[in-house]
């Protein structure tokens, strides 16, 4: 049986997509936690890259970058026991975030980057096929230690973003939103710095915090354009339509009551006296001041209840024609 060659295009896509691991088994699946299974999920279909350096291919790597081998903290735990500090914090327990110099910068940049190519050779190793049981231990504590050391270089550069806003004069912006936007660019930095290249983090990172300062108030001033009022919570509140419809009905009263005046609906004396009563509508010399019930309009003129109801609705069906003629017809 012939089997058809691949197009062209189909070999692109095939190279373009590499295999990636299998979720491991249930029974290992079960026995993490919700956060490491999410944890998990994220790295399988999103790995984080890496920035290579020719440090990170020494046969002692790792021991000469973080002081020693890494070890779970217990027998089958997908934590590593923590390596030893870059940036020791000052002994009176201060809340002072102390000044990385380029040394110390270097070498938690190199940590980071060091565990980000161990995730990814892991899951190289396990390319197209189901992740084991130990494999998954070692992959999350690689994952935990990762996301500790870029915690940590972006809690040392905090400061960055406030000295940043407070250099800009883009007084016209919300000072939040500037913090906001320059903590989101201090992340992208941390992820693409490269320390090899022998320039401080501050360099580069302070370059894209400005940068996004930039997009923000471009992006303001596109808005301005667009809406060059503030906007008004108490428009949202507009009693346009309530009001317009109050003035229809006043003006289907005051309709009704010259209809009435005149009779241009050709009502008897009967059916006049029902509607006048029944509805509190002020007539000729009488001055009705609340509406009466079925009942009480039929002592007045002698009738039932019951008949009282059907002089009404006969009543009302010519006002409603009357009305459609006139008033609602204009």
């Amino acid at each position: 049986m012939a089997v058809e060659p691949m197009t062209c295009r189909q070999v692109q896509a095939s190279e373009a997509e590499p295999k990636r691991p299998k979720a491991p088994l249930r029974a290992t699946l079960g026995s993490l936690t919700n956060e490491e299974r999410a944890l998990l999920d994220g790295l399988l279909a999103d790995p984080p890259a890496f920035i290579d350096h020719p440090d990170l291919h020494d046969g002692e790597a790792e021991k000469a970058i973080f002081g020693a081998m890494a070890k779970p903290t217990r027998p089958k735990s997908t934590r590593f026991q923590p390596p030893e500090p870059v940036v020791v914090r000052g002994a009176g327990g201060g809340s002072a975030i102390p000044t990385l110099s380029a040394e110390q910068e270097r070498a938690l940049f190199l940590r980071m980057n060091y565990v980000r190519m161990r995730i990814n050779r892991i899951l190289d190793a396990h390319a197209g096929r189901r992740l084991s049981a130990a494999a998954t231990r070692q992959l999350l504590a690689w994952h935990y230690r990762e996301l500790d050391i870029r915690a940590q270089i972006v809690e040392l550069n905090m400061p960055l973003v406030l000295a940043m806003a407070k250099r800009t004069r883009l007084h016209s912006l919300d000072f939040n939103e500037l913090i906001s936007e320059g903590n989101m660019a201090l992340l992208r930095s941390v992820d693409k710095f490269d320390c090899g290249r022998g320039f401080k983090f501050s360099t580069y990172s302070c370059r894209a915090i400005l940068k996004s300062f930039s997009r923000v108030a471009m992006r303001a001033s596109r808005y301005r354009g667009r809406f060059p009022a503030e906007f008004d919570p108490a428009l949202e509140a507009d009693d346009y339509v309530e009001k317009k419809r109050e003035n229809v009905v006043e003006d289907c009263v005051d309709e009704l009551k010259r209809i009435l005046l005149k009779n241009q609906a050709d009502l008897s004396d009967v059916e006049r006296t029902v509607i006048l009563e029944r509805f509190a509508l002020a007539g000729p010399g009488r001055a009705s001041n609340a509406p009466k019930t079925l009942e009480q309009v039929g002592l007045i003129i002698g009738v039932t209840k019951e008949r009282v109801r059907q002089i009404q609705n006969k009543a009302l069906r010519k006002i409603r024609a009357a009305l459609e003629e006139t008033y609602l017809a204009a």
